[in-house]
């Protein structure tokens, strides 16, 4: 398993809706740490779809639309949607 290497920002996720019941389990509230090298527990689905958005966002990068550090993203099944914050922040050690 590759492990993190530590570089760019630590990306930290909360799940903060859930449309419908996510195959998965993820539940309202769930907290995780996510980057480029760990899926945080995520489905793979989900953390297929938002992959290029975390790679600009865990290495500085921005899209015109994001505000500041913090993104939102959404699960790929429209029926049973999960929609997950990300904040970026410096890492410590």
């Amino acid at each position: 398993m590759a492990e993190d290497p530590g570089i760019g920002f630590k990306i930290q996720g909360v799940v903060t809706d859930v449309k419908g019941e996510c195959s998965a389990g993820h539940k309202v509230g769930d907290r995780f740490n996510i980057s480029c090298y760990d899926c945080g527990g995520l489905c793979g689905f989900f953390y297929h779809d938002m992959f290029p958005n975390l790679l600009t966002f865990q290495f500085g990068g921005k899209l015109p639309w994001w505000e500041g550090d913090t993104i939102t993203v959404q699960c790929p099944d429209m029926d049973n949607q999960v929609t997950v914050k990300l904040e970026r922040m410096e890492r410590t050690s």
